[in-house]
């Protein structure tokens, strides 16, 4: 009775706040568990005794969720433990930026704690169980909460993490991984495999006239650290061949670059530009939040030339949210370059000037290559994204009908989920230094970020086939694709995805027929 009183209240009670509906398919996560306030002890529902009434599709989920937040709500002061004003809303990363501040709050940690981008605990960090039963990891000595126990409320999530609960510990790998290559500072030696790969293409690059397709044989499989900025920039096309061209080319394509800068920056606050010049102010403080690199003014300013030159002259598609991403692979490479400490630490003003701008303009020229490839995914109405979703959906229906019908049976749309994977290039699927090395790959083929893209994110799904074909409701489904735990992934990982792919391509090349033409 005392449980059938609890449920009632909840339902009557216009003081208890409820669940608030997430947003799907667009940019954003569903609302982190943590972010809803605290209840009293006798009015606080019991969430397992309502397992029998679970909503298992979307319009289940739908029907039974709603938007019961009282903004006046005298409760507000206890809002997770911390004053928040009414007015303010995070979103998109502003979630994983807050959620870190509160961690950090309760836990006196200096470091944030988050699981997309972190990197796992060393040894003493093993798992250890509360008083309450809840589970906890050792950070510096101190326990915080388990992240899967703190992001994910439910038991059927909370078993979605299990793969990688059950790997072994492995070595503390950098947010950036040190451009995640076997020759940075406190990594191994290299082996005499992969010092032979990179004897091999300093010859091609040594070579008076560069063999672009044997550089796109040997870069598919991963470019070595040091010979990776000037790889990327022969594989992307801002680079001639021809060695004794390049250091012109370079010059005049970096003064190219700040003509621009002189010629349009002024009108960032002219009536015409400065709506696209406010959102890229606004996005550039999401890019990569955990990373003090992309946190410091320098670097920030940067991004907002890059990405203002940019949108004014693409005129078709502007700035769209998402862009501000890509620019982030080609300006890490470019500035390890100048780097043998850590990258993500590394504080880009003791750079010379110089430097700092040919770093500039060698990621503008490179995203600009990159973008011409898959601008329609961001033109009006993004079509390009519309039928690279329609092209997976079809593509997964052929590889994987088990899949295929696990969604539609709890009503799933690929779009729900996909749409970020083809905006960003899985970008906020993965930690940056697998990017990195997927990007290796992509420059290597020879339509890599607008086709093999779509059998990248293919191999991606079906790498967690066991884990989504065990959630039983839509709103678990969601969570897992939207959470997918890949903060232990490196090269390896990658290399099997990408090995993955490969295979689906040659094994499906005609799948989307349509989405080639």
């Amino acid at each position: 009775m005392a449980t059938d009183n609890r449920i009632n209240f909840w339902r009557r009670n216009t003081k208890v706040p409820g669940s608030v509906q997430p947003v799907y398919g667009a940019q954003h996560p569903p609302l982190d568990p943590r972010l809803r306030r605290t209840y009293p002890k006798d009015t606080k529902p019991k969430f397992n005794n309502l397992k029998s009434k679970k909503a298992c599709s979307f319009h289940e989920f739908a029907c039974s969720t709603n938007d019961a937040w009282d903004i006046d709500d005298e409760e507000d002061d206890n809002f997770c433990g911390t004053p928040f004003s009414a007015s303010f809303t995070p979103s998109g990363q502003d979630l994983t930026s807050v959620h870190n501040q509160q961690l950090r709050h309760q836990t006196g940690e200096t470091e944030p704690v988050l699981p997309h981008i972190l990197t796992p605990p060393r040894d003493e960090g093993h798992n250890s169980q509360r008083d309450d039963g809840s589970e906890c990891e050792r950070v510096n000595g101190k326990f915080v909460k388990s992240s899967s126990d703190a992001d994910l409320n439910t038991t059927s999530v909370r078993s979605s993490l299990q793969k990688q609960q059950s790997l072994p510990v492995r070595p503390i790998i950098p947010l950036v991984a040190r451009i995640s290559d076997q020759n940075a500072s406190g990594a191994p030696p290299m082996t005499v495999r992969e010092k032979s790969r990179l004897d091999k293409f300093k010859q091609l690059l040594a070579s008076p006239n560069t063999d672009l397709e044997e550089l796109r044989k040997h870069s598919w499989s991963g470019i070595p650290r040091e010979v990776r900025p000037i790889t990327w920039r022969l594989l992307s096309g801002y680079l001639p061949a021809n060695k004794e061209r390049r250091e012109l080319v370079l010059k005049r394509k970096r003064e190219e670059y700040f003509g621009f800068i002189e010629q349009y920056y002024h009108s960032r606050t002219d009536e015409h530009y400065k709506d696209t010049y406010r959102q890229i102010h606004i996005d550039i403080p999401r890019t990569n939040p955990l990373i003090p690199l992309f946190q410091q003014p320098a670097v920030q300013e940067v991004f907002e030339r890059i990405l203002f030159i940019w949108a004014i002259r693409h005129p078709a598609s502007g700035y769209v949210q998402g862009i501000n991403d890509l620019v982030t692979p080609f300006f890490v490479v470019f500035l390890s370059e100048f780097v043998t400490e850590d990258v993500e630490n590394f504080d880009v003003a003791a750079l010379p000037l110089e430097t700092q701008r040919n770093i500039e303009a060698d990621s503008f020229w490179c995203m600009s290559k990159l973008l011409d490839g898959i601008q329609d995914n961001y033109t009006f109405a993004q079509p390009g994204i519309q039928n690279k979703v329609k092209a997976l959906e079809e593509l997964v229906s052929r590889i994987d009908v088990d899949i295929h019908n696990h969604f539609k049976k709890y009503e799933v749309e690929y779009l729900q989920f996909a749409f970020r994977w083809m905006n960003n290039l899985l970008m906020r699927e993965l930690p940056l230094r697998c990017t990195i090395r997927l990007w290796d790959t992509y420059q290597a083929e020879a339509e890599g970020f607008s086709h093999f893209h779509l059998y990248v994110c293919a191999a991606f799904l079906i790498e967690w086939r066991k884990e989504i074909l065990c959630m039983v409701d839509f709103q678990s489904l969601l969570m897992l694709l939207q959470n997918l735990p890949t903060i232990h992934w490196g090269n390896e990982e990658v290399g099997l995805l990408l090995a993955e792919a490969y295979r689906l391509k040659y094994m499906f090349a005609d799948a989307p027929n349509h989405y080639k033409r």
